[in-house]
C-alpha cells in the first residue's frame, strides 16, 4: 500500500533513494502510462495502446510483456531498452496540487527507499538544497503534469474523428503456450487515412499528428516482444 507524504528537507533530509531498475522495486510490470511527449522515444521499443480508464476516460501505456507481471525487458542486467517511461523513472515520487502550486510527494512505503546510509542517490543536500538527482526527479513531474494536461486534448481528438479502436491480440509462443490481450485500443489505419485535409491540418497544428504516427509505428515492436518471449524457450545449441 502506498503510503505518499509532502517531501520536505526536515522530515527528508538523510533520504536517499534506490534508482536502478529491478523487481523488488516493482517495475515487473507489463506496461506502464506515457504521455504523448514520451511517443517517439518509447515507439523505437515498446507497442503503445490505449486503455479505457474509470470516467469513460482513455491512458496511453508503453507495454513491456505480453502477461500481468511480466516486464521483458528487466533482467538481472538492468533494463535492455534506451528509454524507460517517465512513470518508471520517477518512482517513488508523486506530483499534487495544492491550489495553484505544484507539490512533490514521496512514497515512504516504496521499496526504493530501503536503503543504507551510503547507498543511492541522496535527495537533499547537507543544507537542505534539493540535489541534483531531486531536480532531475522535480523536471520529470513536471513533464509528467503538462503532459497529462496534454493526453486530454489528444484523447478528445482521437474520439472525436474516431480513430480508437479495440483490438485483441493473440498468439501462440514457441513452447505451445498461448498469450491473449484485450481491452486495449490502437488507432484505426482506415480512419486515420480516410480524414481530410483540413482534419489532418487541425491535428497537425494541435501537435496531435505526431503522435498519432508514433503510436501506428509502435505496432512493430509486437514482434520485439513475441521475439523476447520465444527466447525464453529457446533450446541452447
Amino acid at each position: 500500500m502506498a503510503k505518499p507524504v509532502l517531501l520536505n528537507n526536515i522530515t527528508h533530509q538523510h533520504l536517499r533513494v534506490r534508482t536502478g531498475p529491478g523487481a523488488e522495486f516493482g517495475d515487473n510490470q507489463m506496461a506502464a502510462p506515457i504521455v504523448a511527449a514520451e511517443f517517439r522515444q518509447a515507439q523505437a521499443h515498446y507497442p503503445i495502446v490505449f486503455r479505457p480508464t474509470a470516467g469513460d476516460g482513455f491512458e496511453a501505456l508503453a507495454l513491456f510483456g505480453l502477461a500481468a507481471g511480466d516486464n521483458l525487458f528487466l533482467s538481472n542486467d538492468g533494463w535492455d531498452a534506451d528509454y524507460v517511461p517517465l512513470a518508471v523513472r520517477r518512482q517513488p515520487f508523486l506530483i499534487g496540487v495544492s491550489g495553484q502550486e505544484l507539490t512533490v510527494h514521496v512514497d515512504e512505503d516504496n521499496a526504493r527507499l530501503r536503503c543504507g546510509p551510503d547507498e543511492g542517490e541522496a535527495v537533499f543536500l547537507e543544507e537542505g538544497s534539493p540535489t541534483p538527482y531531486l531536480e532531475q526527479v522535480n523536471s520529470m513531474l513536471f513533464a509528467l503534469h503538462e503532459g497529462m494536461l496534454e493526453m486530454t486534448g489528444l484523447i478528445a481528438a482521437l474520439r472525436e474523428h474516431a480513430l480508437l479502436e479495440a483490438f485483441v491480440f493473440e498468439i501462440e509462443l514457441a513452447d505451445g503456450s498461448e498469450r491473449r490481450l484485450e481491452g486495449l485500443y490502437t488507432i484505426n489505419e482506415e480512419a486515420l487515412a480516410a480524414l481530410d485535409a483540413a482534419a489532418l491540418d487541425r491535428l497537425h497544428r494541435a501537435g496531435f499528428l505526431l503522435p498519432i504516427y508514433m503510436v501506428v509505428a509502435s505496432l512493430s515492436n509486437f514482434r520485439v516482444l513475441i521475439e523476447r518471449e520465444n527466447r525464453r524457450y529457446a533450446v541452447p545449441r
